[in-house]
């Protein structure tokens, strides 16, 4: 087990299930999100830590939950990764569930993970820009927990994702949603509400889901009781949604408790190419909260790339 920055320490061992209610609530906090944090970015934009334009991003985030990174991508390395990820897809390395939203539906299902079967996505997942974005917007040095790729709108409906990946300590987990492609306003775009990453953290236990549910039923219970209350919670604060009508390139950075989804694809026919990548941060512990389970993606994160030969290589040290 990697050493943990936690304040209080926690004995693995000695907890019932991994669940967010059996975890103390304890800091350090991320730096953007405690009380004092706009005074703290003035004070780093004063010492010359931080320049003007990242003091505004830090106050952006501080204030909505999520900053918008035109551009920030090259074409040529999302072409070079999308054309790796079709011919993976056509040699049958990597294999789409259906997932059809309709009769008429051209597009196959997300893959989860892809860069556990494309090595070309390094250059995305380890890009100077984005990483140094989310260890400007953490405090921390950032670790891929998670990707997905898709051909299409998701349509998922509105979550915040410290319910599938909870932190400890709380809040240690970021998102960057990539465009390959310009995002068609009629694709079913990113979903997102600003200002919503300030609302109470909500967890299995606080809807009434229990251990027992979701081994029983899945994700029938989340469906029921989880996702009525966070509509409801946003529909409460007056957050209304916003859609994100992105460019070729540009990056949406979300916040642990950002509350976003998939908009409504009123128009089947049209794609929405895009990259999903989770973060969390080095010496934070990461578990799902629904399953009651640890991640065990955070101890695989980018060790073990294949190559386009179909060869394992080696980019950093695994965790056992």
């Amino acid at each position: 087990m990697p050493r943990l920055f936690a304040e209080q320490p926690v004995k693995f061992s000695k907890l019932p299930s991994f669940r967010a209610e059996n975890f103390p609530y304890s800091g350090p906090y991320p730096w953007l999100d405690r009380p004092d944090a706009l005074e703290r970015v003035d004070e780093k934009l004063r010492s010359g830590e931080l320049t003007r334009a990242q003091a505004d991003q830090c106050r952006y985030w501080t204030e909505n939950g999520y900053v918008i990174l035109p551009g920030l991508i090259e074409h040529t390395l999302l072409d070079d990764v999308w054309q790796g990820y079709e011919k993976a897809i056509h040699s049958g390395r990597i294999t789409l569930p259906p997932e059809k939203a309709g009769e008429h539906d051209p597009y196959q299902g997300r893959f989860l993970n892809p860069h556990k079967k494309l090595g070309k996505l390094c250059g995305i997942l380890k890009h100077p820009e984005l990483l140094a974005a989310i260890r400007l917007l953490t405090g921390r040095e950032p670790k891929v927990l998670q990707t997905i790729a898709s051909h299409k709108g998701s349509q998922q409906g509105a979550h915040s994702d410290s319910i599938h990946m909870t932190t400890y300590p709380l809040g240690y987990l970021t998102a960057a949603w990539i465009a390959f492609e310009d995002i068609h306003p009629d694709s079913g775009p990113l979903v997102y509400y600003p200002g919503s990453h300030r609302l109470p953290y909500l967890f299995s236990k606080d809807v009434g889901i229990s251990e027992d549910d979701f081994k029983r039923e899945g994700y029938q219970p989340y469906h029921k009781q989880y996702e009525p209350r966070i509509r409801q919670a946003v529909e409460d604060h007056g957050i209304a949604p916003h859609y994100f009508h992105a460019r070729k390139g540009d990056v949406l950075i979300w916040h642990a408790n950002l509350v976003h989804g998939g908009s409504t694809r009123r128009n089947l026919a049209l794609s929405r190419k895009a990259l999903v990548v989770h973060f969390f941060v080095k010496g934070s512990f990461v578990y799902h909260d629904l399953s009651a389970k640890r991640s065990l993606n955070q101890y695989l994160g980018t060790c073990l790339l294949r190559d386009d030969s179909g060869e394992v290589r080696v980019i950093g040290k695994s965790r056992k």
